[in-house]
């Protein structure tokens, strides 16, 4: 908690002179040059009660704080995740950096060390990162391959009960798509989401033999159990790569009445802009949305041994927002062979997400890519911006316009949650030093 910011918990108090990203307010107020409305805002019950231009809510007896025009936010949606991969780099790091010894390495840890302890105490360890850094809603993808089905997602469901009322929990399941061939797993699979799940069905889709065949099966029981459905896509700079258009048209020939959330979709970036287009204007008439996940594409896409990368490996986002897709950012894996960084802070995936597919001038048109976009696809409610009557959940910094609050590589910040101020801080990485190789 910064203590600059010494919220008591008390039934009203009023924050004077906040700065908030137009896009992220319910209601219009007058902005900055930057998109950021200076307004103040009443806190009853631990909800908002008003929000006002700056100077209109006058202080009476309740306590006031005044901002002096730093930047609040709400709390952020982080819409793909890995929590059952997460922090295993130190057992099972990747020595090149390269994504197919990435699968590799993973599909070991997994096979050797994927106990239910092992996976439910690095889950706890990663929310405890997002609470104290200020997430409030979490999709997790869950590796639902052989045995480890059967163990992961009651891991996750006893998680998602102990987390109930701090981070709302998401999860779909993974596996490669030629898996849908398999009746036995299929059948898995099924049972566990039905059990444990949340209506979500997924699969990675990349340039593969018999793909709309798979994808047939997948949108079948999607369909059947009335399901969601959120793909790894295209996460290759191939540009032959193109199951994003076959996914695309078997949802508008099927009429697929679900919501579809599709990730990574690097591919996209290095088609030509006439194709991209075609391929953009199909996802925007199928109304599937798109997670982009920067910091790990950025690690892994286009490396190769002594050579520079010339390319970012992230999608073509500013071309689907342009056409009207929904589009979001997200943290994607942490400390694992796909990414050995991150900390499911979401501060620093919008700060470097801003860097690395130029999402200013202006960056306040991009909040919502952070906020309020992931959870309208997550079919979240009263998250992801601050309105009248929605729970005073929100993120203070004592930075006053964007360029500070990227500047620094850490924000100061207060996580408000129901009006009270939080002393939550990040776990420190020595609690897992007693799980099977983790200690460095």
């Amino acid at each position: 908690m910064n203590p600059a910011y010494p919220i008591a918990p008390v039934r009203e108090y009023a924050l004077a002179g906040a700065k908030v990203p137009q896009s992220l307010l319910e209601g219009r107020f007058p902005a900055d040059r930057e998109g950021l409305a200076r307004i103040d805002l009443l806190v009853e019950d631990g909800r908002i009660a008003a929000l006002a231009p700056a100077g209109s809510i006058p202080a009476g007896d309740r306590p006031r704080l005044e901002l002096g025009g730093s930047i609040a936010l709400p709390l952020f949606v982080d819409a793909h995740t890995h929590l059952d991969k997460g922090h295993i780099w130190p057992r099972a790091p990747n020595p090149d950096g390269s994504f197919a010894t990435a699968l590799q390495t993973v599909k070991a840890d997994r096979a050797a060390n994927w106990t239910a302890e092992d996976v439910s105490r690095r889950m706890e360890f990663a929310l405890s990162c997002a609470y104290a850094h200020g997430s409030t809603a979490i999709r997790t993808h869950l590796d639902s391959i052989g045995a480890q089905t059967r163990i992961s997602w009651p891991v996750f469901a006893a998680t998602r009960d102990r987390w109930r009322g701090r981070i709302a929990l998401q999860a779909s399941p993974l596996f490669l798509a030629e898996y849908a061939f398999d009746e036995t797993h299929m059948r898995d699979v099924e049972e566990m989401v039905d059990a444990h799940g949340s209506g979500i069905l997924g699969a990675v889709t990349y340039a593969m033999p018999r793909l709309g065949e798979a994808l047939e099966i997948l949108f079948r029981v999607a369909e059947k159990k009335a399901w969601e459905l959120d793909f790894h896509v295209d996460e290759t700079l191939d540009p032959e790569a193109r199951s994003l258009r076959t996914i695309t048209e078997m949802a508008l020939d099927r009429r697929f009445a679900g919501n579809i959330l599709v990730g990574h979709c690097c591919s996209l970036a290095v088609h030509g802009d006439d194709d991209a287009k075609r391929t953009i204007d199909l996802v925007a008439k199928a109304g599937i949305a798109v997670v982009s996940l920067p910091m790990c594409n950025l690690y892994l896409q286009d490396r190769a041994a002594g050579r520079t990368p010339r390319r970012r490996g992230v999608t073509a986002l500013h071309e689907l927002k342009a056409a009207g897709v929904r589009v979001a950012v997200a943290s994607d894996n942490t400390r694992d062979a796909f990414h050995p960084n991150g900390d499911l802070d979401m501060i620093e995936v919008w700060r470097e997400g801003a860097r690395i597919l130029h999402l200013d001038h202006p960056v306040e048109r991009w909040a919502p890519a952070f906020f309020s976009e992931p959870a309208a696809i997550l079919g979240l409610k009263g998250v992801g911006a601050l309105g009248v009557g929605r729970s005073a959940d929100m993120i203070l910094t004592t930075a006053r316009s964007f360029t500070e609050f990227f500047a620094r590589p850490q924000v100061d910040r207060t996580i408000v949650r129901a009006g009270v101020a939080m002393a939550d801080v990040p776990p420190s990485y020595s609690e897992l030093d007693d799980l099977k190789g983790l200690r460095p």
